[in-house]
């Protein structure tokens, strides 16, 4: 999972610290490394600037405000293909025959292996590791072709999940695939516009939601104005995917039409009607991911909700840490229980989700350590039992916890004395859009034809 952010601003005013700002926004989207790309005033070269780490620590702002760069993109990454290195870092550039181009990039092309096969038997040369960067030598194995041209050509081959910003030359492009497996939206602040994997992301520089970018659209952004175009792909159905709405997502974002936070309020009020814990004396969330589900839980449920396990606020994401050792030791540090809350009682305590176990484990250490009477676990979607092929970091079922376990062994493996998860119809009632419209491969198993998809037809 990433996060791109793009801005152009048609009266010339450079918008580089406007991208950081949107990559602030994004942060939570991926923590391992940051990058921002722009254009000279000509158009013919593109410079980047890209470092490991959070954007605060990857990228100088004074720098970036010393620049004057009237369209830009920026990324924030979480690794799913490719290693976590600089190499892999976004956005991926080039300076080719026909001019130059840089891409950032949320999501997972699953025949990316097979394009990147074929060209190097062709003599193609690849810097990194990631699957992004097949999309740019496609467009140079086209290089008869003008840039957009050559864009749409090389993203009609994709299959899997894209959303993308783009600069070509001094065109910001926005493209998500044909299924809309990840967000992507446009905003307007008087002669700017901006593309942002979230909403959340427009709102720090002050920009209006217009809308989302449709699947399969690319949006065309210039100084003649904003123009749409289709990628050549006839999908069967959308996959939007459910886990933005559980977990990924920001709550004061709106994907597809949908608050995140209204989603995640039904979810927890939909989990409280279907699994009840009449017994608990409070409910509480998991920080922060199941705090409002917590809440939807507690006021449908008529319970008493308590902040009972304090989050410390400089500890980032410990599931989109890259290895299970920062993870496991992540857990340490980043939840603190309150004992005066606890002590004696029996506790409701919501999660958004159970993927490794690696947390929901060590808090329910903690919270008995603190003299917790019964600890009762309310998950607020279905069990994840399948790997995501579309830029989630689960690969293999050996690393998902309900894949391995059934529920009553996996209560026993956390240290439960009792374990329900919400089902995927209150799923989708919750989030409000139409089945065919949701990607719930990771709970269900119905992946986009098949899954992993490595054939290459050219």
């Amino acid at each position: 999972m990433c996060g791109v952010f793009g801005a152009f601003c048609k009266n010339g005013s450079s918008v580089l610290e406007d991208v950081y700002l949107g990559l602030y926004a994004l942060q939570h989207r991926g923590q391992e490394s940051a990058g921002i790309a722009w254009n000279s005033e000509n158009g013919d070269e593109v410079n980047s600037i890209k470092g490991m780490g959070l954007v605060h620590i990857a990228l100088d702002q004074k720098q970036l405000a010393s620049i004057s760069a009237s369209s830009a993109i920026g990324h924030v990454r979480y690794s799913t293909t490719g290693s976590s290195g600089l190499a892999n870092a976004h956005p991926i550039t080039a300076n080719y025959s026909m001019g130059s181009v840089a891409i950032a990039h949320n999501g997972n092309i699953t025949n990316a292996t097979g394009i990147r096969n074929m060209l190097e038997s062709r003599g193609a040369i690849f810097q990194s590791t990631t699957d992004t960067e097949t999309i740019i030598h496609l467009m140079a194995h086209q290089s008869h072709k003008p840039p957009l041209d050559a864009l749409v050509d090389a993203l009609r081959r994709l299959k899997g999940a894209y959303s993308l910003a783009v600069l070509l030359g001094n065109r910001l492009v926005a493209a998500r695939d044909p299924w809309g497996f990840r967000p992507l939206v446009l905003g307007r602040r008087e002669d700017t516009t901006y593309v942002a994997s979230e909403s959340c992301a427009l709102d720090i520089v002050g920009a209006t939601l217009v809308r989302d970018v449709e699947p399969g659209e690319m949006v065309v952004i210039d100084e003649t104005g904003i123009k749409s175009l289709r990628i050549p792909v006839q999908a069967s159905r959308k996959y939007s995917c459910a886990f933005e709405y559980v977990y990924f997502a920001r709550p004061d974002s709106v994907i597809d039409g949908k608050s995140v936070y209204e989603v995640r309020k039904a979810l927890g009020c939909r989990l409280a009607k279907s699994s009840p814990c009449p017994s608990a004396e409070i409910v509480t969330g998991m920080p922060d991911s199941g705090t409002i589900a917590a809440m939807g839980f507690a006021e449908c449920s008529k319970q008493s909700y308590e902040t009972a396990i304090v989050r410390n606020r400089y500890i980032g994401r410990t599931f989109i840490q890259p290895t299970q050792r920062v993870r496991t030791l992540g857990v340490r540090i980043k939840l603190n229980p309150i004992k005066t809350l606890i002590d004696g009682r029996e506790l409701a305590v919501v999660d958004d989700s159970i993927v490794r176990g690696t947390t929901v484990k060590r808090v329910i250490s903690m919270i008995r350590q603190e003299g917790a009477a019964r600890v009762h676990i309310r998950i607020a979607s279905p069990p994840v039992r399948f790997p995501c092929y579309y830029g989630i970091d689960t690969p293999t079922c050996e690393e998902l916890a309900a894949a391995r376990l059934d529920i009553d062994t996996l209560r026993s493996e956390v240290g439960a004395d009792s374990l329900n998860y919400l089902g995927i119809g209150d799923l989708l009632s919750a989030i409000g859009l139409p089945s065919s419209d949701i990607c719930t491969a990771c709970f269900s198993g119905e992946y986009l034809d098949g899954g992993e998809d490595n054939g290459m037809d050219l």
